[in-house]
């Protein structure tokens, strides 16, 4: 589905890094001039017009021990068209749909913006309907279109030294490096709701074979507050070629509140772990470029009786730019 609200959510996202003014007027001058250093570019030749294909997913699992449920969204793959600048990136996807799968209803926008040097902010909203369960204990998969999941977040990290190699100006093919190598590393805090429900339980037919009655689930959701750590790394590579990788390992307070079949329970462990990892390799000549980047998050957190919750946002784009003006 196309990312139309884009734009809003790094309007959203700068909220939490710009302090409000107490004159009105100068509020709103204040605003503008924020909107303008952040997303305006006056110079043309930073200007790309972009076609790309992707690859977006949310799949989670519920496990114990020895069995798990694995929960996976169909038409994964979409084609789309787009723009860039040093400011920002707009890409629009179609979701691809083979008719020969029952199709997964689904919303998947995410969006960064590296501001003043030295704040990296990223975040995500995803809501997907319609998920094949597939498992390790020999039952059949089955697509389930009553099983929900949404997930929105954000992470800011602040680098201790100044931002000198942008993941997002790679992306524009706007980078003209001055050296080899970049390094940077920094901290900051993550902040995620995560929310899957059905009309039943999630679990596949028989499932209660293979967990326990408190795996027996309906819906559930978790609210999480946590801090981060992360390094932003890049490393430019003979004929043209600039490789990049970052990670960002964070833990949070979560909140967590399942709902079973006939009654419901909140789990004691209070923590979530995750990890964000992001990889890039861009060509970059002068009228045109070629990107094919990678990033995936993991989370986990406990629900107690044996029972853990994993799942990851991943995203792949293969896009090729064509620069307006040189």
């Amino acid at each position: 589905m196309a990312n139309k609200n884009f734009l809003f959510f790094l309007f959203l996202f700068t909220s939490f890094i710009v302090r409000s003014q107490s004159d009105g007027n100068s509020e709103r001058s204040s605003f503008f001039n924020i909107v303008d250093s952040l997303f305006i570019d006056h110079d043309l030749k930073n200007y790309s017009a972009r076609v790309f294909s992707n690859y977006k997913v949310k799949q989670f699992r519920l496990l114990n021990d020895d069995f798990k449920s694995r929960y996976v969204p169909n038409n994964k793959f979409g084609l789309g068209f787009g723009f860039a600048s040093s400011k920002v990136l707009i890409d629009i996807a179609f979701n691809i749909k083979t008719g020969k799968k029952e199709a997964t209803d689904r919303f998947d926008a995410q969006g960064s913006i590296i501001f003043k040097n030295h704040h990296y902010i990223n975040g995500y909203l995803q809501v997907y309907h319609g998920f094949n369960i597939r498992n390790n204990f020999n039952e059949p998969s089955v697509f389930r279109s009553d099983i929900k999941s949404k997930t929105a977040g954000f992470n800011y990290l602040y680098a201790l030294s100044e931002i000198e190699f942008s993941y997002s100006l790679l992306k524009a093919g706007l980078i003209k490096p001055d050296k080899k190598v970049y390094i940077n590393g920094g901290f900051g805090v993550f902040m995620m709701f995560d929310y899957f429900s059905s009309n039943s339980t999630v679990l596949p037919e028989n499932g209660l074979l293979y967990f326990n009655e408190q795996a027996d689930i309906k819906r559930y959701n978790q609210r999480s507050v946590g801090i981060l750590g992360g390094i932003l790394s890049a490393f430019v590579l003979p004929e043209n070629l600039i490789a990049t990788f970052n990670i960002m390992p964070g833990i949070a307070l979560v909140n967590k509140t399942v709902t079973l079949q006939d009654d419901g329970y909140m789990p004691s462990d209070p923590l979530l772990y995750k990890v964000d990892i992001d990889f890039a390799l861009s060509y970059n000549v002068e009228r045109y470029y070629i990107n094919l980047t990678y990033g995936t998050g993991i989370y986990s957190t406990d629900l107690d009786f044996n029972n853990k919750y994993r799942f990851n946002l991943s995203m792949a784009k293969l896009a090729f730019g064509y620069k307006l003006k040189i």
